[in-house]
C-alpha cells in the first residue's frame, strides 16, 4: 500500500508501526450545523479508515471536537443573550455536537473510536504549556502564551515554506503580545465573561493548535502513523502542530492525509462566505449514497465542485448499482463466475493506490457491466459488490421502494404489453410504458423479456 504523505511530497509504502494503524483526523468545531464541506472530509476519512479494516488492519480512529473557541462564544452570545456566557457557550457546543452525530449518522459515517473534546483536556494542555515554557520554546507575556518560532526546528516543512517566506506577510494584530508576527498562541488570556479557566499564566483558555498536539499525543502515543485533515489546515494550524509537539521533544505524525476541498464556482464551501449547503438540504433531495458517489468520482486530494447538476448525474450514476441490485434480488442461485475475483483486484489495486477511490468505483461500474452481460445468475457477484460497495461506504441503507400497484397487477401489464408489441400495437404498448412509469415503474426490455423496477 502506497501513501502520498503531505510532509515528504510523495507516495510512501505504508505499514503501522505497531499492531495497529493510528489515525487522528482534525474534528469538527461545533458551533453551527454541518454543511456538506464537511461531510466530504469525514467521508474521506471514514473510506481510509473502512478500507484499513477491510485489510485486516486493526485501526484506532481518533477525531477531536473543539468544543470551545472564538465562534462558540459568538453564537452564545447570539442565541442565549443575557445568559451567563459559560453555560451559553456549553449549549451551544453540545447543542451543535448532537446536530453534527445526526447527519453523520444519517450518511453512514462510522464514529471514531475516540471523540476528545477540547476542554476535557484543559489540564493536560496546561501541563504541556508549562513544558515547552521549561524547554525554552515558549514565552509567556502578560497572560498570553506564545510558542517562539524562531526556536522550531524545520518550520514550514509541511507547507513547503520557508521562514522568510512566511515572515514577508506575517503580521501582529492588535492586543497581542508577541515578539514575532510568526508566533502562536498556546494560551489566551481571558476576556471577561467567556470561559475561561485558572493557569500558572493567569485565568485563561487553549490556543487552538495546541489541542490536537495534546489529544492525539495523548491517546495515540509518540510517532501514531496518520494524522489527516483538509487541505486547509496544512498551515498554519497543522504546521504549528507539529513545531509544539518536537518542541514538547516528542515524535509527531508519521504520515499527512490531506483532503481536498469541497467547492462552488472554484470557491471553497465555507460559513464565512455564505456558499454554503446544509447537510439537510441534500438529505432533502437525494440519498447519503448520491452525495457519496459524487465524492468518490474524486481523488481525495483534489478538490469537489458542487452543483446541483452534479447531484443529478451522482444519481444516475447510482441508479445503475440499484436496478442490478433489484434484478439480482429475484434471481436464483447460480454458478461462481471466474470473472468477479479479477474485479476485486483490480480495486485493491486502486486503494492500495493512495485511495484512489475514482478507480475503485470505476471498476464497481465495470461489474455491473459484466453481470448484466450474463446469462446466468451471479449472486457472487452481488455479495462482492456489497463488501466492496461497503468499503466506499455504499449500499448500507437500502431505502425501501414502494408501489400502490401489486406485483401481479405488474406482470399482467407487462403480459399485455409485450402482446400488443407483438403484434405491432404500439400505440397502446407505449400507454401501458407511461401509465407504469408515472406509478414510480420502470420497464426494461432485452433479449425475448422484460424487467421493471422501481425509480
Amino acid at each position: 500500500m502506497k501513501i502520498y504523505n503531505t510532509l515528504t511530497r510523495k507516495k510512501e509504502d505504508f505499514q503501522p508501526k505497531k499492531n495497529k494503524v493510528s489515525m487522528y483526523v482534525c474534528g469538527p468545531t461545533v458551533y453551527d450545523d454541518p454543511h456538506i464541506g464537511h461531510v466530504r472530509s469525514a467521508c474521506v476519512f471514514d473510506v481510509i479508515r473502512r478500507y484499513f479494516e477491510y485489510k485486516k488492519y486493526k485501526v484506532a480512529f481518533v477525531r477531536n471536537v473543539t468544543d470551545v473557541d472564538d465562534k462558540i462564544i459568538n453564537k452564545a452570545r447570539e442565541e442565549f443573550k443575557g445568559e451567563d456566557l459559560n453555560k451559553a457557550a456549553k449549549k451551544i457546543s453540545d447543542k451543535y455536537l448532537e446536530s453534527y452525530h445526526k447527519y453523520m449518522d444519517a450518511l453512514g459515517i462510522k464514529r471514531p473510536d475516540k471523540e476528545p473534546k477540547a476542554t476535557d483536556y484543559i489540564d493536560k494542555m496546561k501541563k504541556f504549556v508549562a513544558l515547552l515554557i521549561k524547554r525554552g520554546v515558549a514565552y509567556e507575556s502578560d497572560g498570553d502564551v506564545y510558542f517562539d518560532i524562531k526556536k522550531a526546528r524545520d518550520y514550514g516543512k509541511l507547507s513547503n515554506q520557508s521562514l522568510e517566506m512566511l515572515e514577508s506577510g506575517a503580521r501582529v494584530s492588535p492586543g497581542e503580545n508577541k515578539r514575532d508576527p510568526l508566533d502562536f498562541a498556546l494560551w489566551k488570556k481571558a476576556k471577561e465573561g467567556e470561559p475561561s479557566w485558572p493557569s500558572p499564566w493567569g485565568a485563561g483558555r487553549p490556543g487552538w493548535h495546541i489541542e490536537c498536539s495534546v489529544m492525539s499525543l495523548d491517546i495515540l502515543g509518540d510517532e501514531f502513523d496518520i494524522h489527516g485533515g483538509g487541505i486547509d489546515l496544512i498551515f498554519p494550524h497543522h504546521e504549528n502542530e507539529i513545531a509544539q509537539s518536537e518542541g514538547a521533544g516528542k515524535k509527531f505524525a508519521r504520515f499527512w492525509i490531506h483532503n481536498g476541498l469541497l467547492t462552488i464556482n472554484k470557491e471553497k464551501m465555507a460559513k464565512s462566505l455564505g456558499n454554503f449547503v446544509t447537510v439537510e438540504e441534500v438529505l432533502g433531495r437525494y440519498t447519503a449514497d448520491a452525495l457519496k458517489t459524487l465524492f468518490l468520482q474524486t481523488h481525495y486530494s483534489h478538490p469537489v465542485e458542487f452543483s446541483w447538476e452534479r447531484m443529478d448525474e451522482a444519481k444516475k450514476a447510482l441508479d445503475r448499482f440499484n436496478i442490478l441490485f433489484e434484478k439480482l434480488d429475484k434471481a436464483k442461485k447460480g454458478k461462481k463466475s471466474a470473472g468477479i475475483d479479477s474485479f476485486r483486484k483490480r480495486f485493491e489495486e486502486a486503494m492500495d493506490n493512495d485511495f484512489n477511490t475514482a478507480e475503485a468505483l470505476a471498476t464497481l461500474f465495470d461489474v455491473v457491466s459484466f453481470i448484466n452481460k450474463q446469462d446466468k445468475d451471479l449472486i457472487q457477484a452481488r455479495d462482492t459488490l456489497l463488501e466492496l460497495g461497503k468499503v466506499l461506504g455504499l449500499f448500507e441503507k437500502k431505502e425501501k421502494k414502494v408501489t400502490k400497484i401489486p406485483e401481479k397487477e405488474i406482470k399482467r401489464l407487462i403480459d399485455l404489453r409485450n402482446k400488443a408489441r407483438k403484434y405491432r400495437d404500439f400505440k397502446t404498448a407505449d400507454k401501458i410504458r407511461k401509465d407504469l412509469d408515472k406509478q414510480g415503474i420502470v420497464l426494461e426490455d432485452q433479449k425475448g423479456s422484460t424487467t421493471w423496477h422501481l425509480k
